[in-house]
C-alpha cells in the first residue's frame, strides 16, 4: 500500500472520529435506534486534537503529492498515470470528505425532522415548565434530536435544548403528557437526564 493512500486513509478516519459524536445520532435516527446517540459522546474531549491530526496528516499528504519529483536517472520511458488512488483527484476527494466531516456539527440539525407545531390553545394553568439537566450532549445536532423526540409527544407546547448548558427546558400541558413520558422520550435519545 502506497504512503499517499495510507495518509489518505488516516485522514478519512480521524475526520470521521472528530464528528462520530454528532454523526452517531444522526445515523441513529435514520436507522430508527435513537437510544444509542449519545453512544460516542466520550469521544468530544479528544475532538480538538482529532481536528488537528486530520489537519496535520491532510497537510502532509498535500505536500508529498505536490513536491518536485528527483529524477535520479534521464530516462526516455513514457511516465504512467497514476491509478485513481494515487492522483491529485483522490487527495481532493479526501480533503472535501474530511471538510464535510470536520464541519458536520453545525450542520448536522438539518437532518431532524422540523419542530414546526400548531398553535394549541392551553390554558395557562395547565401549563408546566420542567428543565432537566442532560449529559452527553455535544452540538447543536444533539439538541435538535433531544427537541425533535420530545415534540411527537402530544402536550408539549415547547421543547428547547442547550449542549452549552446540558439543559432541556420543556413547557407542557400537563393534562395531556406527564414528566415521566417527557424523560422517557428524553432518555429514549440515549442522553441520560442527570438528577
Amino acid at each position: 500500500m502506497s504512503s499517499e493512500k495510507k495518509l489518505a486513509g488516516t485522514t478519512m478516519i480521524t475526520a470521521i472520529a472528530a464528528s462520530l459524536c454528532c454523526i452517531t445520532p444522526v445515523l441513529a435516527l435514520i436507522a430508527g435506534t435513537s437510544g444509542m446517540a449519545a453512544t460516542f459522546s466520550w469521544l468530544e474531549p479528544f475532538r480538538p486534537f482529532l481536528i488537528g491530526l486530520t489537519i496535520i496528516v491532510l497537510a502532509f499528504a498535500w505536500y508529498q503529492r505536490l513536491k518536485p519529483k528527483k529524477q535520479d536517472i534521464d530516462c526516455a520511458c513514457e511516465d504512467e498515470k497514476p491509478n485513481f488512488f494515487n492522483s491529485k483527484r483522490f487527495l481532493v476527494f479526501v480533503t472535501l470528505f474530511a471538510a464535510l466531516m470536520l464541519a458536520f456539527p453545525y450542520y448536522a440539525q438539518v437532518f431532524y425532522p422540523s419542530n414546526s407545531k400548531e398553535v394549541v390553545m392551553v390554558l395557562e394553568s395547565n401549563t408546566e415548565t420542567i428543565s432537566y439537566k442532560i449529559k452527553g450532549m455535544t452540538c447543536t445536532g444533539c439538541e435538535a434530536h433531544i427537541e425533535s423526540e420530545v415534540n411527537k409527544l402530544n402536550g408539549i407546547v415547547e421543547a428547547t435544548a442547550n449542549y452549552e448548558t446540558g439543559t432541556a427546558t420543556v413547557t407542557f400541558d400537563k393534562t395531556k403528557v406527564s414528566p415521566a413520558e417527557i424523560e422517557v422520550a428524553i432518555r429514549k435519545t440515549g442522553y441520560k437526564i442527570i438528577d
